[in-house]
């Protein structure tokens, strides 16, 4: 079975931010992933993270722009100055969380300009922190329209562009279900570039057990492929509280 880690950013919002994290530990998790944790200094978050044994697997960057630009402009031609900028923020803060992956958004563009300046900035971040593993992630139109970075073969085309060995592709079910209506065919499709994983039912994004992808399947293709890396519950639950959602780890 594979090592799932809890999205603490979508799971255990009942609670207080920084509650979250004993709950995911009592319910079996030894990992998290935070999208942005960023509203808090992140000494606090550190010592939630050590206080309940959790290891952090993913931060999502850049921050949100509080001023109320789009959340993700590593697409935007003429933004480089900018997200040079914010990227070290997030270093300083993976410096501290020492998260294993952060998720570089894409932002919301489109054209041969915006590819060029995806994978320029996305060899900046590489080369910048050459020790930190970074990963790109294709979200579906529906969810995020208008998205740059919307489709599987597309990600891989940026990736060999971008070649570096400390970036690669991030998988969600969710996403890959609604792009490309075969959750389980991309992940045996692209598995060789896959370094992260994330699971939500499709179309509504709710637990692994009402969706129209065989989780099972999945589940067990992670383990005879050999992949190794965390498995992230990234979903909203239909129930109000998280714990009562978790049905489909528990079997």
């Amino acid at each position: 079975m594979p090592r799932f880690a809890a999205n603490l950013s979508l799971l255990f919002t009942e609670l207080p931010y920084l509650d979250r994290f004993q709950a995911a530990a009592q319910a079996g998790f030894t990992a998290v992933e935070i999208l942005f944790p960023y509203d808090l200094a992140a000494k606090e978050t550190r010592r939630a993270l050590l206080a309940n044994g959790l290891d952090l697997v993913l931060i999502n960057a850049p921050p949100p722009n509080y001023t109320g630009g789009a959340p993700g402009y590593a697409t935007v031609p003429g933004g480089s100055a900018r997200f040079q900028s914010d990227i070290r923020r997030v270093l300083r803060y993976a410096d501290i969380l020492r998260p294993r992956f952060i998720h570089v958004m894409a932002g919301y563009s489109s054209g041969p300009d915006a590819f060029a300046c995806f994978v320029e900035n996305l060899q900046w971040a590489a080369d910048t922190a050459p020790d930190q593993q970074f990963t790109i992630e294709p979200l579906n139109e529906v969810s995020q329209p208008g998205y740059f970075l919307n489709d599987y073969d597309l990600a891989t085309e940026v990736l060999d562009h971008v070649d570096r060995p400390n970036v690669g592709l991030q998988y969600d079910s969710f996403h890959a279900q609604m792009i490309h209506g075969d959750a389980l065919a991309i992940w045996h499709r692209f598995l060789p570039r896959i370094v992260h994983a994330q699971i939500g039912a499709a179309p509504d994004r709710s637990e692994p057990d009402l969706s129209k992808t065989d989780f099972p399947a999945l589940f067990a293709a992670m383990d005879q492929l050999g992949y190794d890396g965390w498995v992230s519950a990234e979903y909203t639950p239909s129930t109000r509280r998280t714990e009562d959602s978790l049905v489909w780890m528990r079997q």
